[in-house]
């Protein structure tokens, strides 16, 4: 396999994987609707700089691991569990405590950037999924004569471009939706239900969790 062979190969994957819906869209459309762009665009940085670093990970063994440690796995499903699950339920339960009895159109929560960019890169680097998936599929697309740290950076920027288009497509909608959704109303079901994504994929991570061997 060549260089050319292994990225075209990994950006079919990558392609496929980037517009399977999961917890990294729906925290970023979340943000470009409830927040301003900069803060939806650092949530979105932080996803894919967390991609970069389970890239680099796989490609020099690191995440083997999670494969290989039934107890490492283990811990960073419980914690990644418990993560989702706690900003599903602070998202729902504020969406009930935090009730506005006019629907005038509220202006977007600008936030801090920083914050966006944290959440972001928390959320996908204690998604433990998300590096058994670059554990299984960077090793099989690392031709011979190649640096794996370098191969596995290069692998990780190419699922990130299409991440950046993606994000820049949800972005630019949420935005625009925005401005028409950002009522009181819609913005407490707007949290129900991107709580309700959230503590599902913990309750998903709990059960592996739970059933890992």
């Amino acid at each position: 396999m060549t260089f050319e062979q292994a990225v075209l190969g990994f950006a079919v994957v990558a392609a496929l994987l980037t517009v399977v819906p999961g917890v990294d869209t729906a925290l970023v459309l979340r943000s470009s609707i409830s927040h301003s762009r900069g803060y939806a665009a650092a949530t979105a940085l932080g996803v894919l700089s967390g991609t970069i670093a389970w890239g680099i990970a796989a490609a020099v063994g690191a995440t083997a691991l999670l494969a290989a440690s039934t107890l490492v796995y283990r811990v960073f499903s419980l914690a990644g569990a418990v993560y989702l699950a706690w900003m599903g339920a602070r998202f729902i339960v504020k969406s009930f405590r935090g009730g506005v009895a006019q629907d005038a159109e509220l202006p977007a929560l600008r936030g801090s950037a920083r914050r966006g960019f944290t959440t972001g890169l928390v959320t996908n680097l204690l998604n433990p999924k998300v590096g058994v998936f670059y554990l299984a599929a960077i090793p099989q697309f690392l031709p011979e004569g190649v640096s794996p740290i370098v191969m596995g950076t290069v692998l990780a920027l190419v699922h990130n471009a299409f991440g950046l288009v993606w994000f820049a497509a949800l972005i630019l909608a949420g935005s625009a939706l925005g401005a028409r959704l950002r009522s009181p109303r819609v913005m407490r079901w707007l949290d129900r239900v991107t709580g309700g994504v959230l503590l599902l994929f913990g309750v998903r991570l709990a059960l592996d969790f739970r059933s890992a061997p």
